[in-house]
C-alpha cells in the first residue's frame, strides 16, 4: 500500500535528500521532517566572515566547519545541482590546478612535507618511490593469501597482506585519517573501500591485476537527471560553491518549502518511536507532538535511533550500536600572508611504532587543507588594497569521544608550533593568525568496523519483515558511506519499494 504520511527523522543531508526525492515521487503524500537542532544540514556548515589585519587590508572569506569540497563522481549530487539550478553557484578546481596535482604527507617524526606522486610518470622520482614502487611491483607476484572463510577485514590487515606493513601504515592510515578520522586497524575494508576487495577477487588474489582487468562502467547503471552539469564537470578535480557547501543545504530547503505536502520542523527532538504489534501503527513522540505516519525514514545516527526504540525485544533492531564514531576538532586559521606551498593540503599517517588505540590520540593532527588553493575564489578583497592576499587553512585533529573525559581545545600557540613543524624542514615561526575558529564535532563520522556490511544486511532483513513490514527505512552515514555523495544517494534511494 502506498504511503499516506511519511515521517523523516534527521535533517542532515541524508534526510533533506530523502525529503526532496520522496516529495517528487509522492507529490500528494504529506511528508514531515523532524530535526532536533534549530538549523538543518547536520555537519555541513559554511560561514562568511570579514577578516582585517589592522593595516587597512580586509577580505571577505568563506570558512567551512564540515565538508568543503566534492569530487564529480557522485551522480546523485550532480543531479541535485541540475534540479536545484545550482550551476551558477559552482566553483570548480580543474585537474591541471596545483590543488589537484599536488598533495602532501607529513611523515613524523621528520619535519616538513613530502609530495605524493601526481601521476605514474612522477612516481620514480618521488621521495616515496622506494616504498610505493616496491609494494606495487611486488603485489602481482604475491601468492593469493586471503584466508579461507574470511568475508571482511580491516583496511590495515588487507593492505598489509597484499602490499606490506609499511605501505599499510603510511598510505593506508593517512587515507583513513583523511576520510574517516579513524584507525585503519579497525575500519572495514569492504565497507570503506569495496573496490579494493573486489579487485582482489577479480584479480584472483592480486589487487593490481584486478584493477587492470576491471571494465569501465561495471555495475548497475542508473539514470540521473543531470542536464548540462556532467559537461560542466569535465576536466574538474574537485568543486564547491561560491558561498560554501551549505549552499546545497539552503537550496534543498528552498525547494522543500515550496512544496505544499512537505512540513519542515526544526528544534523538535523525537523522544520515542513505537509500533503497535496488532494495528502496525507507527508512533513518533516529541515534546510537543505525536505523529502516526504510515511510513518512516530514519536518517539519525544509529545509536540515536536505538535510544528511541521501546524495550520490547520484538521491536528492537540489531546492530545499531555496533560501530563507534570519530570526533574531530576542526580549526580554521587565516594568516596575513602565504604560509604553505601550492597544493591541496597534507595528511598525517600513523607514526612508526605508534600504538594507536580506539578512542586514543586526542589532539593529534590528522591533516590540513590549504583552503586558499582549493576554494580561494570564494574570498574577495574589500576596498582598494592590491597587496598580498590572506591565506586560510583548516586543520583537523582527533578529538575526544563523548564518553571520554573532557579536554580543552588546543591553544593557538600549540597549533602554530605543530603547523610550523609540519610545513617546513627548517622551522621558522609562522605569523600570528588574524582569525581562529574552532569547531568541536563530536562523534561526527561513523566508523564501520569489520563485518559492517553483513550487519547492515541483517538490519535490512529485520526491517523488511513483520512487524515493521518494509515501512521503515534506516539510512545515513552510519549505514552506507560517509561522504556527501553517499548521503545524498542514500536519501535519493529511499522508498522505492513503497
Amino acid at each position: 500500500m502506498p504511503p499516506t504520511h511519511i515521517a523523516i527523522l534527521g535533517g542532515g543531508l541524508t534526510g533533506l535528500s530523502a525529503a526532496f526525492h520522496l516529495a517528487r515521487r509522492f507529490p500528494s503524500t504529506p511528508i514531515t521532517l523532524l530535526e532536533k537542532e534549530h538549523r538543518f544540514g547536520g555537519w555541513v556548515r559554511s560561514e562568511r566572515v570579514e577578516v582585517a589585519d589592522g593595516q587597512r587590508r580586509r577580505e571577505s572569506m568563506v570558512l567551512e566547519a564540515g565538508p568543503r569540497t566534492l569530487r564529480p563522481r557522485s551522480m546523485a549530487v550532480l543531479e541535485l545541482i541540475h534540479l536545484l539550478d545550482l550551476t551558477p553557484a559552482l566553483l570548480t578546481v580543474p585537474l591541471t590546478a596545483p590543488a589537484a596535482r599536488t598533495r602532501f604527507l607529513h611523515l613524523p617524526p621528520r619535519p616538513g612535507l613530502v609530495p605524493l606522486p601526481s601521476s605514474p610518470l612522477s612516481l620514480p622520482s618521488s621521495p616515496l618511490a622506494p616504498l610505493l614502487l616496491s609494494a606495487l611491483l611486488r603485489e602481482p607476484f604475491r601468492a593469493a593469501n586471503r584466508p579461507d572463510g574470511v568475508e571482511d577485514e580491516s583496511v590495515d590487515a588487507f593492505l598489509s597482506r597484499r602490499f606490506g606493513r609499511e605501505l599499510a601504515r603510511v598510505m593506508g592510515s593517512a587515507l583513513v585519517h583523511g576520510i574517516y578520522a579513524a584507525d585503519s586497524r579497525v575500519l572495514s575494508v569492504r565497507a570503506a573501500f569495496p573496490a579494493l576487495w573486489d579487485a582482489e577477487t577479480q584479480g584472483r588474489g592480486s589487487v593490481v591485476l584486478g584493477m587492470l582487468r576491471r571494465k569501465q562502467g561495471e555495475g548497475e547503471q542508473e539514470t540521473y537527471e543531470t542536464g548540462e552539469v556532467e559537461e560542466t564537470m569535465k576536466g574538474v578535480s574537485v568543486y564547491t560553491f561560491i558561498e560554501g557547501m551549505e549552499t546545497l543545504v539552503h537550496a534543498l530547503l528552498g525547494a522543500l518549502r515550496q512544496r505544499e505536502n512537505v512540513r519542515l520542523v526544526s528544534g523538535e527532538r523525537a523522544t520515542a518511536l513505537s509500533l503497535d504489534p496488532i494495528s502496525k501503527s507507527i508512533t513518533i513522540t516529541t515534546p510537543t507532538h505525536t505523529l502516526h505516519p504510515s511510513h518512516l525514514v530514519s536518517a539519525l545516527p544509529l545509536p540515536a535511533l536505538a535510544a528511541l526504540l521501546p524495550h520490547d525485544p520484538s521491536l528492537r533492531l540489531p546492530h545499531l550500536t555496533a560501530n563507534p564514531s570519530a570526533s574531530v576538532t576542526v580549526v580554521n586559521l587565516v594568516f596575513p600572508q602565504r604560509v604553505h606551498p601550492d597544493g591541496f593540503g597534507y595528511l598525517v599517517p600513523r607514526s612508526s611504532g605508534e600504538e594507536e588505540v580506539k578512542g586514543g590520540g586526542e589532539g593529534r593532527v590528522l591533516g590540513t587543507v590549504f583552503d586558499s588553493c582549493v576554494g580561494g575564489v570564494q574570498d574577495r578583497v574589500l576596498g582598494d588594497d592590491t597587496g598580498e592576499r590572506f591565506t586560510k587553512v583548516t586543520m583537523m585533529l582527533r578529538a575526544p569521544s563523548r564518553s571520554s573525559s573532557p579536554s580543552h581545545s588546543p591553544s593557538t600557540q600549540s597549533l602554530l608550533r605543530t603547523l610550523t613543524t609540519h610545513l617546513s624542514p627548517s622551522p621558522s615561526p609562522l605569523p600570528q593568525p588574524l582569525l581562529v575558529r574552532t569547531h568541536a564535532q563530536t562523534e561526527c563520522i561513523p566508523t564501520p568496523t569489520v563485518g559492517h556490511l553483513a550487519r547492515m544486511v541483517e538490519l535490512r532483513e529485520v526491517l523488511g519483515k513483520e512487524p515493521w513490514g518494509g515501512r521503515v527505512e534506516v539510512v545515513g552515514a552510519g549505514v552506507g558511506g560517509v561522504s556527501v555523495g553517499d548521503c545524498v544517494a542514500a536519501g535519493r534511494a529511499v522508498g522505492r519499494a513503497w
